[in-house]
């Protein structure tokens, strides 16, 4: 994988990135900031996150099949228009996660310190998430921290 320069880019959780396909308190704050972005990378964790919070939501009735396919569809799309850019999960992914873990104090979820090695993997500096404990961790390892909060 291609380092990327520190700031250049920014890394979008799904927390965030779900906001743009369900309406929801902080959905304009995330659409502003992301417009105002030159470049923000989204990882196959993500998209799998997403794709599964799509699903949970078709099978727990709040959505139609036909909405869950366009939501998929949308979904697909969207990663493919600037700026956004679809990342790998590096091959070191867990043993990065594990690293990073000793490194801090603050606890976030498995899949959120995964997200944090995503980040180191390709030089990411800053992150834009609406997870409160992953911010904490992601600030404690020395991330750029936005929320739409």
């Amino acid at each position: 994988m291609t380092a990327v320069a520190p700031g250049a880019a920014l890394y979008l959780d799904t927390s965030c990135l779900l906001k743009l396909f369900f309406r929801e308190p902080e959905t304009r704050a995330v659409a502003e900031l992301l417009a105002t972005e030159e470049r923000v990378l989204v990882s196959e964790l993500g998209r799998l996150e997403a794709e599964t919070q799509l699903r949970a939501r078709l099978h727990g009735g709040l959505l139609s099949r036909a909405q869950h396919r366009r939501l998929l569809a949308e979904l697909t799309r969207t990663l493919t228009l600037e700026p956004f850019s679809l990342i790998a999960f590096p091959v070191d992914g867990f043993e990065r996660a594990r690293a990073l873990t000793v490194r801090t104090k603050a606890h976030c979820r498995t899949l959120d310190m995964l997200h944090m090695a995503v980040m180191d993997s390709v030089g990411l500096t800053r992150i834009f998430t609406n997870d409160l404990a992953q911010a904490n961790v992601a600030r404690a390892l020395g991330f750029t921290v936005t929320t739409p909060l």
